[in-house]
């Protein structure tokens, strides 16, 4: 499990290796990843858009950006979180996303970004080799 804190808002993720939607022979590699957003501050605050970086074991780099996350912009009150389940597909049986999301405080109207941590995509049949 992997967590941050940016200002009041913390994020925990929980990535999964999906092993029957899976090709390795394929070069074909699924994840889920399961995010906790909670709201540690005293303001409604709606999460607006996502940026993902993710980086495949050969060093090839995607980048998403969009509106909300699975196809929702949640608003969280002070103390609540919000939980979601989405996934990623490599090429290779190992990598790292990272990203951000941008949130706007509902009293403001002011736009703030929240950091994802970096977290670890590992196929666990991997064979790992040290130099």
């Amino acid at each position: 499990m992997y967590s941050k804190t940016t200002g009041h808002i913390h994020v925990q993720v929980e990535p999964a290796y999906l092993d029957e939607k899976s090709a390795p022979a394929d070069n074909h590699y699924v994840w889920a990843y399961t995010i906790l957003i909670e709201n540690r501050g005293v303001a409604e605050v709606q999460l607006r858009s996502r940026y993902w970086h993710i980086t495949d074991a050969r060093g090839k780099v995607q980048e998403v950006r969009g509106e909300g996350v699975i196809g929702e912009q949640p608003t969280l009150r002070a103390g609540e979180t919000f939980r979601y389940t989405s996934g990623v597909v490599l090429n290779t049986p190992s990598g790292i996303m990272t990203g951000h999301y941008t949130f706007e405080n509902a009293q403001s109207g002011g736009h703030f970004d929240v950091a994802v941590p970096a977290f670890s995509l590992d196929c666990p049949y991997q064979v790992m080799r040290q130099h």
